[in-house]
């Protein structure tokens, strides 16, 4: 794996509060949803990390078909198979699965209508991409139903519970899953996919297995998470995702704020600076005072500089206000300058276990 410069946890230099809402504390179900851009799945993959590392086993799943785990975790492309890909603190672990829609299609046609022997045939015709086209919507399905079979799988079988049927007792194979899920443009349509295919199908054992599925996705087992930074356009998303959301039934759990920058003047300072009052004296005065002595031109670049700072963390404070808003927790990461790799991972995760993530 590729190595890293960083530690392996975040410095703090005070506690966290613990900001995990008690309906994600008793999930297995974590959706992971966000604006492009926003690193969505950065945060998926940290989550992952961090309610392992009380020593359970999880499960990340992307259903996107970018192998981005297989980038985050500097790993070749995954096969279409639960692969083990990071440890956590105190015997924990990370399994992840990059769903192949093709493949996991072709399981589906299988499962419902006795069509595995012609897998070979659709494949070599393109039967697949016919149907996702004629049938939109199909591929969400699919991706919610296999989603559904791990979470219902048990140890005691090690397979799915019967068509339509609730899955029978014993221990799951994962304590949690964590699913990379669409961005929140269309997020709605993934998570009510199967209650819309409940709709059309009135009976037999596809409305069962839709109906199934869609009252999982409703249940106090899942909640989705939505990953922003505090810009106006990811934030509106969040917003009108959160009504969205709420609208189809599905539980919501946290605002991930990614890129959360560290506060270094105070509030007072932050409002002077934006009317472009920076008290010049005191700032040389300070510098002299640490022996730091500066050109002219070089000080007047840094009074400039505080002052576009000064400007963006005034309109971040009023995302954040926004965001507030929702009655939705916020937990904030902070912005990693530099850059995501590996380590980055593991620092974002223990970030999230010092805000209570377990």
């Amino acid at each position: 794996m590729r190595t890293s410069q960083r530690t392996e946890a975040a410095t703090v230099t005070e506690p966290a509060p613990n900001l995990w809402p008690s309906r994600a504390a008793r999930a297995k179900l974590h959706f992971v949803s966000g604006k492009g851009g926003v690193g969505k799945s950065t945060l998926s993959a940290a989550l992952a990390i961090a309610l392992a590392s009380s020593g359970r086993r999880v499960l990340l799943v992307e259903v996107e078909g970018r192998q981005s785990i297989a980038h985050l975790f500097d790993m070749p492309p995954l096969p279409y198979a639960e692969t083990k890909v990071a440890s956590a603190a105190n015997g924990g672990e990370v399994w992840a699965l990059a769903i192949d829609v093709e493949s996991a299609i072709l399981e589906y046609f299988e499962m419902f209508y006795n069509l595995g022997f012609a897998a070979k045939a659709m494949r070599a015709v393109g039967a697949v991409d016919f149907i996702t086209t004629v049938a939109p919507g199909l591929d969400d399905v699919v991706l919610t139903g296999k989603i559904y079979e791990i979470a219902t799988r048990t140890q005691n079988s090690g397979k799915r519970s019967a068509l339509g049927k609730p899955p029978k007792s014993g221990t799951s194979c994962y304590d949690a899953i964590v699913v990379d899920a669409p961005p929140t443009g269309r997020v709605d349509s993934f998570l009510g996919a199967a209650a819309a295919l409940k709709e059309i199908a009135k009976g037999g054992p596809v409305y069962r297995h839709a109906e199934n599925v869609s009252s999982v996705l409703r249940s106090t087992d899942t909640v989705v998470h939505l990953a922003t930074i505090l810009e106006a356009l990811p934030v509106q998303e969040t917003v009108e995702a959160v009504s969205v959301i709420q609208k189809i039934g599905v539980g919501l759990g946290a605002a991930l704020v990614n890129r959360s920058p560290a506060q270094y003047l105070t509030q007072e300072q932050i409002e002077a600076a934006v009317q472009g009052s920076v008290d010049a004296n005191s700032l040389s005065k300070g510098f002299d005072a640490i022996g730091l002595d500066l050109a002219e031109e070089d000080f007047a670049g840094l009074i400039t500089e505080t002052i576009d700072h000064a400007v963006t963390q005034a309109r971040q404070q009023e995302q954040a206000r926004i965001l507030a808003g929702l009655d939705l927790p916020q937990l904030p990461l902070p912005l990693l300058a530099e850059g995501v790799d590996l380590g980055a991972l593991y620092e974002l995760a223990e970030r999230l276990t010092q805000m209570g993530v377990r």
